[in-house]
């Protein structure tokens, strides 16, 4: 924890406007990069763990897909509306405490899942996971704002969302084959320990801030400023647009590939699912790579581009042979990801002042759009087949692509 002295050296600084960022080739910057890249991966393997187990829950406790996609989306819902208030808690809280609770607290509770006794008492653990884990992606993106030189935010932005790509993959394939082996139960209990081993690592590498100053107490009046007034940014708007859209659309695909492929013709098994997630692995190195190109080529060309490889996986997925469908996982994986850092970065980099709001504003539609279309799209799926399920996906998208012109329009400066 930060000691008193390092709270009032940071309060003295921001006071002053004096900045003490952290540089690359530094011991404080690979430590945050590592901390931050843990928070991603704890916070997504939890919150996505029950992604490949929604084929096992319909049959399990006789729901329909689109009932059994509650399992994740009440998670994201309510994780969405966490995010609007962690920014503010933070403020007085601080950014480092805030996380180290919701990363501990989440893990505990995914343990508890794995004792859930029926459907509902999952659900409500399910839901109250989502509220703890609020406290963690917009106040991550808020620090990497404050903390890291903006020269370098970029890259710094895509090996954190790296991380929670890391997350998505090994809690949906770890989960896989552990419920194939064990049972889902056993496999919860598992995942919530290897997320609890990340809390503890995060806890102890996380430098203290040296950016920003704590507000005690809650003030209404400064938080509905703060946030209206990033509302009124010309720019964010578009970019909270793509957010809603772009996650909307990736979840979907995720949440009902399971069913298609565990159906006749392919048959899968759990374990043979979970592996299909390894794909995960390109949106690590998309998300890296990305922010690295953006920060070099320009940030919008870099969305637009990732925006466009989304829909192009989307649609491979309509081809019947299992090698296609899988190729356009990795495509809509590769797409996402690089959109998903590029527009988070271009979010800490084109709001004034008040940062946290701003990503608490982003990550509030991207978790919106997971929890409302993630469910929507079973809806697609039961009524229409596949085929609706991509034309959901390609709409989504086409208005994503549309918003991050709009933003680059409103964007005055060449970023």
């Amino acid at each position: 924890m930060p000691t008193s002295h390092a709270v009032k050296a940071s309060e003295q600084a921001a006071i002053s406007g004096e900045r003490h960022y952290l540089s690359r080739g530094t011991g404080a910057y690979r430590r945050a990069s590592l901390a931050l890249f843990l928070s991603g991966f704890s916070t997504f393997s939890l919150l996505y763990c029950v992604q490949p187990l929604l084929p096992i829950f319909a049959q399990q406790f006789s729901v329909s897909p689109a009932e059994s996609s509650l399992a994740l989306s009440l998670s994201t819902g309510f994780l969405a509306l966490a995010i609007i208030c962690a920014a503010a808690v933070s403020e007085g809280l601080g950014r480092r405490s805030l996380m180290s609770m919701s990363l501990v607290g989440a893990a505990l509770l995914t343990i508890a899942t794995a004792f859930a006794p029926n459907w509902h008492l999952l659900l409500v653990i399910r839901a109250l996971q989502g509220l703890v884990l609020g406290g963690v992606p917009a106040v991550a993106m808020a620090y990497l704002a404050e903390e890291i030189d903006p020269r370098g935010l970029g890259a710094t932005m895509g090996l954190y969302v790296g991380g929670t790509a890391f997350g998505g993959m090994s809690g949906r394939v770890l989960t896989g084959i552990f419920a194939e082996y064990l049972g889902w139960r056993p496999a919860l209990f598992l995942i919530g320990a290897i997320g609890l081993a990340a809390a503890i690592g995060f806890i102890a590498l996380l430098p203290p801030s040296r950016n920003f100053v704590r507000r005690p107490g809650f003030d209404p009046r400064y938080h509905a400023k703060a946030w209206l007034g990033h509302v009124g940014n010309p720019a964010l708007p578009f970019l909270f647009a793509i957010a809603f859209l772009a996650m909307g659309s990736f979840v979907t695909i995720y949440n009902y590939a399971g069913f298609r492929l565990m159906a006749p013709p392919y048959g899968l098994n759990q374990t043979e699912l979970g592996l299909i997630f390894t794909v995960y692995l390109f949106g690590i190195g998309a998300s890296s790579v990305g922010g690295l190109i953006g920060d070099r080529i320009g940030h919008f060309r870099v969305l637009l581009f990732g925006l466009a490889l989304t829909a192009a996986g989307s649609a491979l997925t309509l081809f019947a042979p299992l090698p296609s469908i899988i190729l356009g996982i990795i495509v809509l994986t590769t797409g996402f990801f690089m959109s998903h850092s590029i527009a988070s970065g271009l979010v800490g980099n084109l709001a004034r002042g008040t940062k946290g709001h701003a990503s608490s504003l982003y990550m509030l539609a991207y978790y919106v759009g997971s929890s409302l279309m993630g469910s929507a799209g079973g809806w697609f799926f039961a009524v229409e087949g596949w085929a609706a399920v991509v034309a959901f996906t390609l709409a989504m998208l086409a208005l994503a692509f549309i918003c991050a012109g709009a933003a680059q329009h409103f964007t005055r400066r060449k970023i």
